[in-house]
């Protein structure tokens, strides 16, 4: 009986073979994006095909002074992880950032860390502060813009966040000299700024918003940051180019002043006072921006804090 007989054909080519840790990222939500100081935040961490048997984990951005990046510290009651998927924030009083992740199995395997989530406060009395000079929240893209950071610390950067969703340094777009960071390129029209100091705190936020005075050369002088109830405040109308005639000046889309009158005055702010307002002028209207009101003692909050930004909710 003859035996089975066994070919061999040549070894093959040899390839490479990369195993990828494809972890899934999960995206994290907030409301409010803007807040009255003291309101509560509710955070949803979103994981795609969501199933059975996941933690989730939240963590608060602390600024790294030495760094353009943030650490992270747990928020309380999430160290095990939390089967639900959402998380409030109690009584938030200032801007700040958090992320979220999630795991499960034994032993626990993560998904990767969110994007950080910016909750946005316009708080007038926090422990660090940030002002803009000129004072007001409209500005031609050829004014020069210096926004100045003021508290206990001797570590200050400033940062952007525009309606592109992209956050950026002072040193992208200016330059920081101490505590001041000044703007040389504006970019996108709409953008929040706010400064972090080296310890770790966040400032107010503030909206700007900047035109082209070669299409649009109007804008409305208007306070950038909340004004006291009581007190009295001034808006205006600027044109880059040409003299001021009649102005017409709008709250929330309803004309309030029109005629020789080139400047609005209230002369006793109240919190009906708040809204968005614009002002037209041969024939060119300005963007709108967002004037908000505080009590003297009591900080009132934005009446509509969703509606003050529209178009840098995320």
């Amino acid at each position: 009986m003859k035996s089975a007989q066994h070919n061999t054909t040549e070894w093959s080519d040899s390839v490479k073979l990369t195993v990828y840790d494809n972890k899934p990222r999960p995206v994290l939500t907030g409301s409010p994006s803007w807040l009255s100081p003291g309101a509560s935040v509710t955070l949803k961490c979103e994981v795609e095909h969501p199933s059975a048997g996941w933690r989730f984990y939240w963590y608060k951005a602390v600024p790294d002074g030495s760094q353009r990046s943030y650490s992270y510290e747990l928020l309380p009651g999430s160290s095990i992880g939390t089967e639900q998927d959402s998380y409030i924030v109690h009584g938030q009083t200032h801007t700040a950032g958090y992320v979220c992740k999630a795991g499960r199995g034994d032993p626990v395997i993560y998904t990767e860390t969110s994007r950080t989530k910016f909750v946005w406060s316009g708080d007038v009395r926090p422990s660090a502060s940030l002002t803009v000079s000129p004072d007001r929240a409209q500005h031609f893209n050829s004014d020069s813009v210096s926004l100045s950071c003021e508290g206990n610390s001797t570590e200050w950067r400033v940062r952007r966040f525009d309606e592109s969703n992209y956050l950026s340094h002072c040193s992208d777009w200016g330059r920081m000299t101490g505590s001041t960071c000044n703007i040389y390129s504006y970019g996108p029209s709409n953008a929040v700024y706010w400064c972090e100091s080296g310890s770790g705190e966040f400032s107010n936020t503030v909206n700007i918003t900047v035109q082209n005075y070669y299409t649009h050369g109007i804008i409305l002088l208007s306070p950038v940051r909340p004004v006291t109830e009581g007190e009295s405040v001034t808006l205006g109308c600027k044109l880059k180019t040409e003299h001021l005639s009649s102005v017409f000046f709008y709250q929330n889309d309803k004309l309030i002043q029109n005629g020789s009158r080139v400047e609005l005055n209230i002369s006793a702010v109240s919190q009906s006072d708040e809204g968005f307002y614009k002002c037209q002028s041969s024939g060119r209207v300005s963007a709108q921006s967002w004037m908000s009101t505080y009590g003297p003692i009591v900080f009132q909050g934005y009446s509509n804090p969703l509606a003050a930004f529209p178009l840098l909710q995320v």
